[in-house]
């Protein structure tokens, strides 16, 4: 990683130490702390981190961004940041500016389609869209007769049902009927909607790997601290086995996500190489989030799974990013697909160009 990439990687765990202590915001029954939150982290230029300086954004890198969301996962931040900076980045695409404030992405689901109409306006539902009764504006890709059309759009105008998540974050509904958007310009060509899927899913990647993090440190901080039997539980063998599947987890998940975030950050194109590390990641992580939140609840007993304690925080999000952006069993599908349209000789050769 870079000195810059370090340095707005660093900037954003600064701010999220500061205002985003899990302990804190547990404690917290009326939500205050998510305002100087999302202050200190638009004062630092973060949600539209990966918008050009033209469009009204920081112009940060990918990787730089990519950073910033590995911090977010580590914190389980119940901010629309990823969703911003997604929206931003889409948005970018086709040279719209960036407006202040909360935004999101639509559709969030691969099977999703809104449709532009022939007068200009937008018609289509999306599920699942992650924080959309929070946002101010919504990034939409739609397809008409003249092809895709990026737009930006006041979520005032749609029709948005709430849905809570299992990490208890927003994940609604958005209906929308004519409505006419704020901007609209066509996506670049080669642009389709399963880039923006896979651009999403390895950002919800890098957040399940640092939340497994988090759940690796607070397990083995809890298994030093808890006593039993007059010994440490971590002195047990079983509790070590355990630690050592967890931490194996989270290695994993790391090494997926990071590598399809520096396969992005680094390729000209959404190749077939880029799809198969960005695919990849989204299964690796969402197998990891299943198996290493059970190891950590595990390894905590009946407390870890208290509304009080932190734990649940880290894992029930993990839980809940598995379904953006298409599932791991969605991805895996797609992923056989690609493999058998290349063909058996191609195989390896895919494989080993990662």
């Amino acid at each position: 990683m870079a000195e810059s990439e370090n340095i707005v990687a660093e900037t954003a765990e600064k701010i999220f130490a500061d205002l985003a202590d899990a302990q804190t915001i547990n404690r917290d029954k009326k939500d205050a702390w998510q305002a100087p939150l999302w202050k200190a982290l638009t004062e630092a230029g973060l949600p539209l981190a990966w918008v050009p300086e033209d469009c009204g954004g920081s112009g940060a890198s990918l990787a730089e961004g990519f950073g910033v969301l590995s911090a977010a996962g580590r914190f389980a931040v119940a901010v629309p940041l990823a969703e911003t900076m997604l929206a931003g980045w889409l948005l970018a695409q086709a040279k719209i500016s960036s407006p202040d404030g909360e935004m999101t992405v639509a559709p969030a689901s691969p099977k999703d389609r809104i449709t532009v109409n022939s007068d200009g306006s937008l018609s289509g539902k999306a599920r699942g869209v992650p924080f959309a009764k929070a946002a101010k504006h919504i990034a939409v890709l739609a397809s008409g007769i003249a092809g895709l059309q990026i737009a930006l759009v006041e979520a005032g105008k749609c029709r948005i049902e709430a849905g809570i998540g299992l990490g208890g974050d927003h994940s609604d509904t958005v209906t929308l009927d004519k409505v006419q958007p704020v901007a609209i310009k066509p996506a670049p060509k080669g642009f389709d909607q399963t880039q923006l899927m896979l651009m999403g899913g390895v950002a919800r990647s890098l957040q399940i790997a640092g939340a497994l993090e988090s759940m690796l440190e607070i397990s083995v901080r809890y298994s030093n601290e808890r006593v039993a039997f007059e010994k440490k539980i971590s002195k047990f063998q079983a509790v070590q086995h355990n630690l050592a599947r967890l931490a194996g987890e989270s290695a994993a998940a790391l090494a997926a996500a990071t590598s399809a975030a520096d396969a992005i950050a680094n390729a000209t194109a959404f190749n077939d190489e880029v799809f198969l590390e960005a695919a990849a990641a989204k299964i690796r992580c969402s197998e990891a989030a299943e198996k290493g939140g059970g190891i950590a609840h595990q390894v905590h007993g009946a407390i870890g799974f208290t509304i009080e304690h932190i734990l649940h925080r880290y894992s029930l999000r993990a839980l809940a990013w598995r379904d953006d952006f298409g599932s791991e069993s969605y991805w895996a599908v797609e992923l056989g697909k690609l493999v058998a349209n290349r063909g058996a000789d191609e195989l390896w050769p895919l494989v080993a160009s990662r």
